[in-house]
């Protein structure tokens, strides 16, 4: 062979091997088992392919249940928004700091002292940060003061709610959220409408008049003289449209009520947030102890309980076992903040963000999950600038199956098309008629441009998978849970 030829030969293999990397390079970014190669295949196609997803992130990354390995990865080392995928995170992190048999306290104190029907000196409410405090609950306080043969208060009623900071709203709360329950302000002492326990918030609803022309008919939720409303609706005819606005002026109690209600036609609900919940708890008592016939001399105002207030009376709440039932079936946000708070309270001594979010990222870090790609700004999720790769949120809900509480994590997610509120939560009209429904247990999320998934699925071979999908960057958030039911169906279909 000519030399020449030689050296084109040599040149031309060089070339070839050059070649090599950038076809590898080209490929995408999964790792996946030999049995999982259809199923590679299957999501690459629904990745790459689906108009929902156009310019859009896709963090996908699933695991084998029982070692822990990667099935699949696409950008599952990207840092991306979670949404509500960060309560997985809290919620983990609270059982392991806290317990599953945990309960939280509030108190009903005392000072001065009891002569004959008078108590001569100051009721006091501490809260400790119980989010589940219902009217009832402050019924049964004022039922111990008249069971103690107190019919006057002297003193002020007072509300005690030190054992958090004052700070109301996480960092990154939009004030366009502050009005609803989901950015209800965060206080030691609250209370809550009904058993979904969305602490600090009142229910508002709005009913037609009889006749056109009148004043639609408000009720709050529970009744209280804490909230004002300013009615400007008005009942139109039968057959109209309704489109009453119930929505809460920014640092007022002020509830405004805008727009037509028809005449039979149906009910506007809103669950609004209260400014400053402490009072709004307080308020609920003082009209206890009226009920009770129990007459209050003094002011109601915020304070701190002296050292030698005496014990009247004390409530706890359920356990957190029970409380992550609506916790996260209902992606309940207020209840993660208090439990990042409670959590800096019980292990540092401070009842606030900063000392809570320390909490977290310790715990997380045992739990095996990378804190240097971390950025947690918050329990709930609803910051925008919380980020989580989905590898690390596999890697957690694949950890977890080892502690001791983890049967208490696993039945508080959301199962897909179980049309139970309590047991379906935010996946009951999901994935229904799929094999997913009653296999597909996950955490979901949304915010603004984000929609995520997380959490086990049982396939019809009869395998576990654990898998996070977090997506990002789209222009319709509700779009993304059609990838989510897509590809959570197609894992139980294998």
């Amino acid at each position: 062979m000519k030399k020449s030829v030689k050296m084109y030969i040599s040149l031309l293999l060089v070339f070839m091997l050059a070649l090599v990397p950038l076809a590898q390079h080209e490929s995408p970014h999964v790792q996946a088992t030999e049995e999982g190669s259809e199923l590679v295949q299957q999501l690459n196609q629904l990745l790459n392919n689906d108009p929902i997803l156009q310019g859009g992130l896709a963090g996908v990354s699933i695991r084998n249940a029982k070692t822990g390995e990667l099935v699949y990865d696409h950008i599952g080392d990207v840092r991306l928004r979670p949404a509500s995928n960060m309560k997985l995170l809290t919620a983990a992190a609270a059982l392991e700091t806290l317990g599953k048999n945990y309960q939280f306290t509030t108190e009903l104190l005392h000072t001065g002292s009891i002569k004959g029907k008078t108590l001569q000196g100051d009721l006091i409410l501490k809260g400790k940060g119980d989010p589940t405090l219902l009217k009832e609950d402050f019924d049964a306080f004022a039922a111990k003061v008249k069971e103690a043969g107190i019919k006057v208060v002297h003193g002020n009623l007072i509300g005690d709610d030190t054992w958090y900071d004052d700070v109301r709203y996480s960092t990154d709360l939009s004030w366009s959220d502050e009005s609803w329950y989901y950015g209800g302000q965060v206080s030691a002492l609250t209370a809550s409408p009904n058993e979904d326990y969305d602490a600090g918030t009142v229910i508002v609803e709005v009913y037609p008049a009889e006749k056109a022309g009148h004043e639609p008919i408000v009720k709050m939720v529970p009744e209280t003289d804490y909230i004002k409303i300013v009615n400007n609706a008005k009942t139109a005819a039968k057959g109209g449209k309704n489109n009453i606005h119930i929505e809460r002026d920014h640092g007022t109690n002020t509830v405004t009520i805008e727009g037509e209600i028809p005449v039979e036609g149906s009910r506007s609900r809103e669950w609004i947030s209260v400014w400053e919940p402490t009072g709004y708890a307080l308020d609920l008592l003082k009209r206890s102890l009226a009920e009770q016939g129990i007459k209050l001399k003094g002011k109601t105002v915020a304070g701190t309980a002296p050292e030698r207030a005496k014990l009247f009376a004390e409530h706890k709440s359920m356990p957190l076992k029970e409380l992550f039932i609506p916790f996260m079936k209902l992606s309940n946000n207020g209840h993660a903040e208090t439990l990042i708070k409670e959590m800096g309270k019980v292990v540092k001594g401070e009842g606030s963000w900063e000392k809570g979010l320390e909490v977290l990222e310790e715990q997380v870090k045992a739990f095996g999950m990378n804190e240097e790609t971390l950025v947690l700004r918050d329990g709930s999720g609803i910051s925008h600038v919380n980020l989580i790769p989905a590898n690390e949120i596999s890697k957690l809900l694949f950890e977890v199956q080892d502690e001791e509480w983890f049967s208490s994590y696993l039945n508080s997610l959301p199962i897909a098309g179980d049309t139970d509120r309590m047991v379906g939560g935010t996946l009951r009209n999901r994935m229904k008629n799929s094999n997913a429904a009653g296999n597909v247990k996950a955490k979901t999320g949304s915010i603004s441009t984000v929609s995520s998934l997380s959490g086990y699925v049982r396939t019809s071979s009869g395998d576990e998978l654990v898998f996070s999908i977090i997506l990002n960057n789209l222009t319709e958030s509700d779009k993304g849970k059609v990838i989510e039911d897509k590809i959570a169906t197609l894992l139980a279909d294998q």
